[in-house]
Formats: C-alpha cells, sequence, structure tokens
C-alpha cells in the first residue's frame, strides 16, 4: 500500500531544521565574548572553535550528498538530530577549550547533514516551477533564522542574570532542533530520483575545466566574505557605537529580502553581473565598518547585506549552469569549499584582532578607543577578500559576456 507523503509537514520540519543551523551561526556569534571571558580564551582560540563549525560541514554536506541516495533523507536527518543535539548539550557543559572544540565540530557535522538531506528532499517532493518557488522559501530561513537569533541573543545579553548567560542561550537552540525532529518522526519520505545520465566518474572528470576551477577559487572568496564578516561582527564592532549583534540581525535581514527578489535580480543582470556588482557593494560596506561609528554602521550593514546576499545562491547556481555536467556532486563540493575555507580563515581573523589589539594597546590606547581601533584596523584586513572578487568577477563577466548558461544538470 502507498503511503500518503505530507509534503507540507516535511518542508516544515526542513525549513527548522535550517533555522536549527542559523541559530547556531548567530547566537553562537552572540556569545563568543562571553565564551571568551569564562575560558580565559584567546580570540585566536576562539577563531579555532568557530572554525570547527566551518570543519563538520562540509564534510557532512559532501558525505550526505554522495550517500543521499543509498541511505535516504530520513536517515540522515536522525543523524543530524544526533549531532545537533550532542553539540549543544556539550556546550552547555563544556569544561574548556577542547570540550568547545568538539561541541562545535558536532554542531556543523549537524548542520551539513541538513543542507545535504534537505535540498535533494524538497526537489524530490516538487517540481518546476514549484521546486524552485519552494527551494527558495527554504533557504530564506538560513538569513531568515540569523535576524531571529540575533535579536534573541541581543535581548538575552541585554537583560543579563541567569536569562542572558551564554549557558541559557544555548538551550534555545533545542527549541527548533526538538521541533524538527518532531514533524520530521514518523513521516514518509519521497523516494530518491536518480539521474541515470550522470554518474560520480563523470561529475569528477568535469570538474577539472576551467569553469569548475574559476568558481571553486572564486567561492573561497566570496564565503569568506559573507561568513568572515558576519560571524565576528559581535567582535570586532562592539565598540563602534552600534550593537555587533544587530548589526548582524539587519545585514541578514537585507540578505533574506534579497534572495526573496533573487530570481528577478539575477535574470535581468546575468549571474556575471550580479556577482561583480555584489562584490562592488560588499567591498564598501567593510570599507564603510572599517571607518564610521554609531548610527552611520547600520547604512554600512545594509550596504554589506546587499553585497553578500546574493553571494551563495549564485555561485551555486552558476556551478549548475555553467559547469553542468559537474552535476549535484559538483554543487555540493562548491558549497562544502565555502564553508571550509572559513575552517581556515576564522583562526586568521582571531590573531589578526589579537595583534591589532597588541599593537594598539602598545600605542597607548585603552577602553573603548583600543577596541575600536581593533576592529577597524581588522576590517581592513578583511577588506581584501572582496577587492580580490571585484578583479575576478569582472574577468568572469568579459569571459561570460554573450554567452547563454546551459539547463541545469544537477538534481
Amino acid at each position: 500500500m502507498t503511503q500518503t507523503i505530507n509534503k507540507s509537514a516535511l518542508f516544515n520540519a526542513s525549513c527548522f531544521a535550517l533555522i536549527t543551523t542559523a541559530f547556531t551561526f548567530s547566537i553562537r556569534a552572540g556569545i563568543l565574548p562571553q565564551l571568551g571571558a569564562e575560558f580565559n580564551l584567546s580570540n585566536e582560540q576562539l577563531g579555532f572553535i568557530n572554525s570547527m563549525w566551518f570543519l563538520g560541514f562540509p564534510i557532512s554536506m559532501i558525505l550526505g550528498g554522495l550517500l543521499y541516495h543509498k541511505v535516504g533523507p530520513a536517515n540522515i536527518m536522525r543523524v543530524a538530530f544526533v549531532m545537533h543535539t550532542l553539540g549543544i548539550l556539550l556546550t552547555i557543559y563544556a569544561g574548556g577549550y577542547t570540550t568547545l572544540l568538539m561541541s562545535t565540530l558536532f554542531i556543523g557535522f549537524g548542520n551539513g547533514c541538513t543542507e545535504a538531506a534537505c535540498n535533494p528532499l524538497i526537489a524530490d517532493m516538487y517540481t518546476g516551477d514549484k521546486m524552485n518557488k519552494m527551494l527558495n522559501r527554504f533557504h530564506m530561513w538560513f538569513p531568515g533564522g540569523i535576524v531571529v537569533g540575533s535579536l534573541i541573543s541581543e535581548f538575552m545579553t541585554s537583560t543579563g542574570g541567569v536569562l542572558g548567560s551564554w549557558q541559557t542561550q544555548m538551550w534555545v537552540l533545542m527549541i527548533p532542533t526538538v521541533i524538527y525532529a518532531v514533524l520530521f518522526f514518523g513521516k514518509t519520505f519521497p523516494k530518491p530520483h536518480i539521474d541515470a545520465a550522470m554518474s560520480i566518474p563523470q561529475n569528477l572528470k568535469a570538474m577539472i575545466s576551467p569553469m569548475f576551477i574559476f568558481l571553486f577559487i572564486c567561492m573561497i572568496f566570496t564565503a569568506t566574505t559573507e561568513f568572515g564578516t558576519t560571524q565576528w561582527a559581535n567582535v570586532v564592532l562592539s565598540s563602534s557605537g552600534a550593537s555587533g549583534m544587530l548589526l548582524l540581525a539587519l545585514t541578514t535581514g537585507v540578505m533574506a529580502v534579497g534572495r526573496f527578489f533573487g530570481g528577478p535580480v539575477v535574470a535581468k543582470f546575468g549571474q556575471p553581473g550580479v556577482l561583480l556588482g555584489s562584490a562592488v557593494l560588499a567591498t564598501i560596506g567593510i570599507y564603510m565598518f572599517s571607518t564610521v561609528t554609531g548610527p552611520l554602521a547600520y547604512l554600512a550593514a545594509i550596504i554589506f547585506g546587499l553585497g553578500v546576499c546574493f553571494f551563495w545562491p549564485v555561485m551555486i547556481g552558476a556551478t549548475a549552469q555553467r559547469a553542468p555536467l559537474t552535476g549535484a556532486l559538483g554543487m555540493s563540493i562548491i558549497g562544502g569549499v565555502g564553508m571550509l575555507s572559513n575552517f581556515f580563515y576564522n583562526p586568521i581573523t582571531g590573531r589578526w584582532i589579537d595583534d591589532a589589539r597588541a599593537t594598539n594597546s602598545a600605542a597607548g590606547l585603552t577602553g573603548d578607543a583600543l577596541e575600536l581601533a581593533t576592529g577597524q584596523d581588522t576590517l581592513q584586513k578583511m577588506m581584501l577578500f572582496p577587492i580580490i572578487l571585484i578583479v575576478l568577477f569582472a574577468i568572469f563577466y568579459f569571459w561570460q559576456k554573450g554567452k547563454t548558461p546551459a539547463v541545469s544538470a544537477a538534481h
């Protein structure tokens, strides 16, 4: 007997799983200063802790992509729930640096499982325009969840006491985790579609092409520009006269709205044009972050949010349409390298902050003046990445000028 597939419940569960991923990003960003103070950690050590989020993510995302047709989305999401729960509890009861490294790795692994399972799950449930619509609505919940998580963290931290403690804030992460587990429980999942025309050896062979290699390199810098800046917002902008967490909420709110209208924007300007314009806006946004204070920092957040909002979806779309023979595996690799680049970059950012603080302290700065100068010096270094992207995407624009992208061959 054929069981009915409750598409609405499966889709809503997927959205809550992505909200969990977003909360692990924003709320953990909000409690970084508390973790540093609680365990006497340097910013470089906080960077290594952050990097575990970006290490677990690509490992499980790529593994999940490879195993999706064999084990199915239900089993992958069971692993996601176990990893999320372990990671959250290990963070709450952490005894120090090593435990925080392990707990963040588990959380990152759970996040990657979510991406690996839910993207093809939604593609299996819907077809045509409906599929594109539902995938866009699904992906809105990453920046949307970051907005909600940032505001929750800001409210709880400002309240202080037990409510504002980092342990209590981590307990909040269990709410969407439990919700998605309950919504998924006992549901019938659609059988994965199998594209018989593609195979992993063919995908791998297609990755040895100038276009895929070019996009691979660009993804390193787009992901670092987006995540490297937003993950450290509460640290590097804490003395700018504006709330770091509110800046993060504003940035990701702009991203969520921008992605909702992403289809018409890309249709009008093309993928190369959108990416080049995005790099310019991201550079301007980070430059403003490094020079302005007070309310103008919120304007910088809007400009930066407009700059980075299209990076991730357009890079994935460009891979699907301009390197179509790489298939779904190619998109997983591109997404994975984006996350993995931040695994290497986060400790470097932490070291930049520590070095800038030492230099400015030696120059006689103290208090808020010291923290402001430290944050601005760090942001000046971060600006290098979108500047590189301006050059790369200018090349991409003229390289692809007049060329029509292929229809996606991916899942």
